[in-house]
């Protein structure tokens, strides 16, 4: 199973236009986008306004356009929240260097820089800017900049401009920005987990040495907190068992914080009974000190050592009970990924495991993140992306996967009968 096979491709897109000559190519966009089932609001700018008319937009998308943030007419006073809250995807194409620039410094001058902030749907950009506007050093370090927190960006190209110069600079064209649009973001069904009780854990452990000091991890939670929306926007009644985070709980989920591995043991061992899914997301402390001390230690001019014991095995405690929920688990490796996720899913007779590798660079405290999803014989690629759509994609194959296991538990126990 490919990435484009779990892909939805109907998603309400948000089509930000900003003032450069490559706006006349946004107009083929909306026409694509449509041609594949989406809905396409355009928003645009006062610059865009510039090189073609609002009215023009209007014709091909069937919607009123959207530019100003102040826009007595629309619905809501509050028109940048409804467009940041309906919008599946948000996509900026012609993107300029000052709506880069914008968007990097996180700057709302505009309805669309205001909607940026305000949503929380994947945002691509497609760059569209003289050759050398683009190798301009602050351009390349804004567009790093969101990179790095998850924004998608689209070329540009090599080729022709509009001043006559030939280079980089040049915008994507609109059948190639529409196919690399759907190949990222998914839409997730509603349905799929409806009714369901799901079990997430995310987060770090704590396990304290003396009163100020304890083992820990870089785990931010920002992988558990987005599988508990996921899960959430695809019907299931979720409760997050979190450990220390600076996260805020997703709209409809339940949060139950917990700062230590048998803290997070002891919450998780009352909710088990009535879960149908659990996925084991935390990055759980292997170890514990034997004993902490009551004062703060000393520094000495000497060698310390630290006894350690296990902490408490929340996964296996889980998969092991007979009649137990479908589990998933993780596992984070530095390196040999596969092989430590075969051998961690059969040992922990796990439904599924997600792998990734982490490091300083990647996976713990990172916006992007990449996940090889096992189960059965098979291996699905989950390609590096922004978390919370590398949490659709998983949630989506968890739901797939779990729908499967149980027709056919079904399909055995009938046969039996």
């Amino acid at each position: 199973m490919s990435d484009q096979e779990i892909n939805d491709s109907s998603p309400n897109i948000l089509l930000g236009v900003t003032g450069g000559i490559a706006a006349y190519k946004s107009l083929e966009i909306v026409k694509l986008l449509r041609k594949n089932g989406s809905d396409v609001q355009v928003v645009m700018t006062k610059g865009a306004e510039e090189f073609i008319s609002s009215a023009t937009f209007q014709n091909v998308s069937s919607r009123p356009v959207r530019n100003n943030l102040w826009d007595e007419s629309a619905e809501s006073t509050m028109t940048h929240i409804d467009l940041a809250r309906w919008a599946d995807i948000v996509l900026i194409a012609p993107a300029t260097a000052h709506c880069i620039g914008s968007l990097a410094s996180g700057l709302a001058a505009d309805l669309l820089t205001t909607l940026c902030l305000a949503t929380e749907a994947p945002i691509i950009v497609v760059p569209a800017m003289n050759k050398v506007m683009w190798s301009n050093k602050a351009v390349e370090s804004n567009c790093k900049l969101l990179r790095k927190r998850g924004v998608s960006l689209l070329g540009p190209v090599y080729g022709d401009q509009a001043c006559g110069e030939i280079g980089y600079g040049r915008m994507m064209e609109p059948d190639e920005i529409v196919s690399q649009v759907y190949k990222q973001p998914i839409i997730l069904d509603k349905k799929a987990l409806a009714g369901l009780n799901i079990v997430i854990t995310a987060g770090p452990t704590r396990e304290p040495i003396d009163p100020i000091r304890y083992i820990t991890n870089r785990s931010s939670g920002k992988m558990g907190y987005s599988l508990a929306l996921a899960a959430r926007e695809s019907g299931a009644k979720v409760t997050i068992v979190s450990g220390p985070v600076s996260l805020e709980t997703p709209a409809g989920v339940n949060r139950v914080n917990v700062e230590t591995a048998e803290e997070m043991y002891s919450e998780v061992q009352k909710l088990i009974d009535d879960i149908d899914i659990f996925i084991g997301c935390a990055a759980v402390s292997d170890y514990q000190a034997k004993s902490t001390s009551l004062e703060k230690i000393k520094r000495k001019n000497s060698d310390l050592s630290l006894d350690l014991k296990p902490s408490p095995d929340i996964l296996t405690s889980v998969s092991a009970r007979d009649k137990g929920p479908f589990t998933i688990g993780f596992a984070a490796e530095t390196a040999d990924v596969m092989r430590y996720a075969k051998e961690k899913i059969a040992k922990k007779s796990l439904d599924m495991i997600a792998a990734n590798k982490v490091g300083p660079d990647h996976g713990f405290d990172q916006e992007l993140n990449s996940l090889s999803v096992i189960y059965g014989d098979k291996v699905v690629e989950l390609d590096q992306t922004s978390k919370p759509i590398l949490a659709k994609k998983l949630i989506k194959l968890i739901a797939e996967r779990y729908n499967e296991t149980r027709i056919n538990q079904q399909l055995s126990n009938d046969s039996i009968a």
